[in-house]
């Protein structure tokens, strides 16, 4: 990624072109060039500048989870005991080897992080949680929320 003081302004094409991505990642160059009426040559190097700026992070598949028997969809606040640079970075560390936590994020409030978190059930939960989620570096405590409805889910961005 270039250099992030450097401030790329994207015009409409480039807007036009990260819409559609966001929506259909399989969407082909020459595809993309025709919803963004332009060139494929110019779509290719629009893109590639995207890419390359930062702007495009990835491409990849969206699973559905059910077919996948990881159905149960669970959100984990947890608190650390300490709230220092060394636990957080500790904790952290740890966490990213899950390879069952789909997101952590560091929040103010109550919690220290929440977790999302995709297993098979109930069951499949509760021995993740028991053999290594309450076993990470700095957790006092978790609290557990099942998701019962996943009403809005992995929106595309609206910029």
């Amino acid at each position: 990624m270039k250099d992030s003081s450097i401030e790329v302004s994207l015009d409409r094409i480039d807007r036009k072109i990260l819409h559609r991505l966001q929506r259909d990642g399989r969407l082909t160059n020459a595809e993309l060039a025709k919803s963004a009426s332009i060139s494929p040559a110019t779509c290719h190097r629009r893109t590639q500048r995207l890419f390359d700026n930062g702007f495009i992070r990835s491409v990849r598949a969206e699973i559905a989870p059910e077919k996948v028997s990881r159905g149960a969809l669970v959100i984990v606040g947890v608190v650390l005991d300490r709230s220092t640079r060394e636990s957080f970075g500790a904790f952290e560390a740890a966490i990213a080897k899950l390879p069952f936590v789909l997101d952590c994020h560091l929040v103010a409030g109550d919690f220290d992080f929440f977790l999302k978190i995709r297993a098979r059930d109930i069951a499949d939960f509760n021995r993740l949680h028991g053999e290594q989620l309450i076993g990470l570096p700095g957790v006092r405590q978790t609290r557990t929320f099942f998701v019962m409805k996943e009403v809005v889910d992995n929106r595309p961005l609206d910029f």
